[in-house]
């Protein structure tokens, strides 16, 4: 009898319990919901103010994703720590849970850390920005995004290749759109019986109709090496970076063009097959 007796009491008392403190629980707990469900629609309203206030204005937009994207995680931080303390946990005790936890976090994101550091590097020292044609990291493609962690690229293939900063920050990045110029290089070989002099001034001729290519500094043309079965010739000349490319392929195809006209040879490869008796 004296278990029964006992836990019919036990019951009792968790009945009382609940009923003492149940409903404050729930009241607490929808609170806390209601608070971070308006928070994160606050923050979307934030954000969406933010990025039109940097559409309005004339600030790097390597800047400005940056900035975005600092925000957003600030604003997240900050409704994470009033949704706690709504639902009880005080503020010495959330300061000290954080701070115990921010060692053993920072010791397992120390990347993410240095990407953040590697991010504020970029957005410092500028080795590039958004729009600009860069190669690092085995990747060829154009900035579109500097966020605190990562910068997209897109590729030539309009793939997104997502590098993080810390990588980009400590390794060895090609900026093409540093300069408002750029210099090629076209080696092109000709066979050993055509005439050097005149492939020569087709070059230079085919650089001087193109609009594209600058005059100053001028075209130059001259032999880089005698080959095993052809004399290369080195065709150097500038242009503008936006119109780089357009006028390296118009060189391309124009030359090969004006040597079969001229019945210049270009040599390649061949492979005799002799067939015994």
């Amino acid at each position: 009898m004296s278990l029964i007796s006992d836990y019919e009491e036990n019951i009792k008392q968790l009945e009382t319990w609940l009923w003492e403190n149940l409903p404050g629980a729930v009241t607490t707990l929808v609170t806390a919901i209601i608070i971070f469900v308006l928070g994160l629609w606050v923050i979307k309203f934030i954000n969406r103010m933010v990025k039109k206030f940097f559409q309005k204005t004339d600030y790097d937009p390597s800047l400005e994703s940056f900035l975005q994207s600092f925000i957003n995680i600030g604003l997240k931080l900050m409704l994470f720590v009033v949704v706690i303390q709504q639902l009880g946990v005080q503020s010495t005790s959330l300061v000290a849970v954080i701070g115990a936890a921010g060692l053993a976090v920072g010791l397992a994101l120390q990347g993410s850390l240095a990407n953040f550091a590697g991010g504020v590097l970029i957005l410092v020292f500028k080795p590039f920005k958004v729009g600009d044609w860069i190669s690092a990291q085995g990747v060829d493609g154009t900035v579109k995004e500097i966020t605190i962690f990562t910068t997209k690229l897109s590729t030539a293939g309009n793939q997104i290749a997502i590098i993080p900063n810390g990588q980009l920050s400590n390794n060895n990045i090609i900026n093409y759109n540093a300069q408002s110029t750029r210099r090629d290089n076209i080696t092109v070989g000709i066979g050993y019986n055509s005439n050097i002099k005149q492939a020569r001034e087709i070059l230079l001729q085919i650089c001087a109709e193109n609009e594209d290519i600058l005059k100053d500094p001028a075209p130059q043309v001259f032999v880089a090496e005698l080959g095993d079965s052809s004399v290369n010739l080195s065709l150097r000349f500038w242009a503008e970076t936006p119109v780089f490319w357009a006028a390296h392929f118009h060189v391309m195809e124009e030359l090969k063009l004006r040597f079969d006209e001229a019945g210049i040879d270009i040599p390649f490869p061949q492979r005799v097959i002799h067939q015994g008796s």
